[in-house]
């Protein structure tokens, strides 16, 4: 048995496992799976594609395969708010999967295994939280989106996850280019 960080909860090699087969598509029905592989093919279609991430989300409520293929789309269509929806989802799944805090703010460096980039759940939390900090700033929510890449830089100091160039778009916003 593990003990995952900073809950004193056990946690076998099995269980996490588990979820991290889940992060990669294990466990999704056969016939979810073929709805995201039809979103895709369909992507140029809007309306088709979105119906096909509906279906697969039916099947397979809250899987994270489900949830990326949202993401990805509203992403990649520019509905950020959209995507950004999609992304606070995504980090309460990952938050509930590491056994973290609920609230990204109260998330410590010692509770999950955020150092090691292997751990594919603390990975998928990490990328998660990158990708809702991008979103605020994208979205203008500027002292959201430094704030989590503040916590980014706090759970991971040798900055795996590239968060470190998100504060960099930060520190050069309203600065004259020409300068």
């Amino acid at each position: 048995m593990m003990e995952s960080a900073g809950r004193g909860e056990p946690q076998s090699v099995t269980e996490v496992a588990v979820l991290a087969d889940a992060l990669l598509g294990g466990g999704l029905p056969r016939e979810a799976e073929f709805h995201l592989w039809e979103a895709g093919l369909s992507y140029h279609l809007d309306d088709v594609a979105e119906d096909h991430l509906r279906q697969a989300q039916a099947l397979a409520p809250g899987h994270a395969a489900v949830l990326i293929g949202f993401y990805r789309f509203y992403f990649y269509k520019g509905r950020l708010a959209d995507a950004l929806t999609v992304a606070k989802l995504c980090l309460e799944k990952a938050a509930r999967e590491n056994r973290l805090a609920a609230d990204w703010k109260h998330v410590g460096a010692d509770d999950a295994a955020f150092s090691l980039y292997d751990s594919m759940l603390p990975r998928f939390y990490l990328f998660t939280l990158k990708g809702y900090a991008y979103l605020q700033m994208r979205l203008g929510n500027l002292e959201e989106g430094r704030a989590a890449v503040a916590k980014l830089l706090e759970l991971d100091p040798s900055d795996k996850v590239g968060a470190r160039v998100l504060l960099e778009v930060l520190e050069r916003v309203g600065q004259d280019d020409d300068a």
